[in-house]
């Protein structure tokens, strides 16, 4: 087998989800990410780790050198690897197996192993769930075009935060209620806007409890205000487009139409004859 050959068989076993042996390999490999987030977790229950800790390490080199050869094997099936490398999951496949090896060096590295939990995101291609791409899609989107508007509404609220904060130190100084500098009573304003309430700050005097009443109804507005703005956008950047699972083999890019010919962020041809 030629090598362009091998690299097509070994792209289309590992990127591409819509074929048989891509969809077991899939499975497989979230089989076993789900198994290494579930050995990190038990390794840091102490009776566990006394009882099980020559095993729990066995497994983790197990796993780790399994992820380590599929890394390079993505590496070696894409046309630009750089392009998958740079990209978000290959940023994630890389960080996912970067822990273990730091572990060499600097003890409790290996915790941040988690980190591969993230790639349990590939169960969206797995199970042909690209409708629910689409719809993810749909969300980035949606939060790009809102960006100015949600920019100006946060500078609104900081501003609010700021003011009222202000006014509550000047109200409650003296009242021993805890606010002791602007800064603290600032954070007493964005708690209490955001409605969660931790109580470690509260105000005493009548006025601060009637300025403190009137930012929890704000508060509501606060909640409401994004969510509108999120969702008209969302309104506009809905899309009823059949994208399917298709990985681009120089860009590692995902989410074609399904009747497309080229690749829409890079323009390389899909399926090559």
């Amino acid at each position: 087998m030629k090598k362009s050959e091998l690299q097509e068989r070994i792209h289309e076993i590992i990127f591409e989800a819509d074929t048989r042996n891509g969809k077991i390999f899939d499975i497989i490999l979230l089989v076993l990410i789900f198994l290494s987030v579930i050995v990190v977790m038990l390794e840091t229950v102490p009776s566990y780790e006394k009882d099980f800790k020559k095993l729990f390490v066995i497994l983790e080199w197990v796993f780790t050198i399994f992820f380590t050869v599929e890394y390079f094997l993505r590496i070696y099936s894409v046309r630009k690897p750089k392009k998958y490398i740079f990209s978000f999951f290959g940023i994630i496949d890389l960080l996912a197996i970067i822990p273990t090896y730091l572990s060499i060096f600097i003890a409790g590295t290996q915790s941040l192993i988690v980190i591969r939990a993230l790639r349990l995101l590939r169960v969206f291609r797995i199970f042909k769930l690209a409708s629910f791409m689409s719809q993810g899609q749909v969300i980035i989107d949606a939060m790009k075009s809102s960006r100015a508007k949600i920019t100006v509404f946060l500078f609104f609220v900081l501003l609010v935060v700021t003011i009222f904060g202000s006014v509550m130190y000047l109200v409650e100084a003296d009242s021993g209620g805890g606010f002791d500098s602007i800064p603290r009573s600032v954070y007493w304003a964005i708690v209490t806007l955001t409605t969660v309430g931790y109580g470690d700050i509260s105000p005493q005097t009548p006025i601060g409890q009637f300025l403190a009443s009137i930012i929890m109804i704000l508060g509501y507005a606060v909640i409401a205000v994004p969510t509108g703005i999120v969702t008209g956008e969302v309104i506009k950047e809905i899309s009823k487009e059949n994208v399917t699972t298709q990985a681009c083999r120089f860009c590692s890019q995902e989410g074609h139409d399904a009747d497309a010919v080229h690749c829409k962020y890079c323009g390389e041809i899909l399926n090559e004859p």
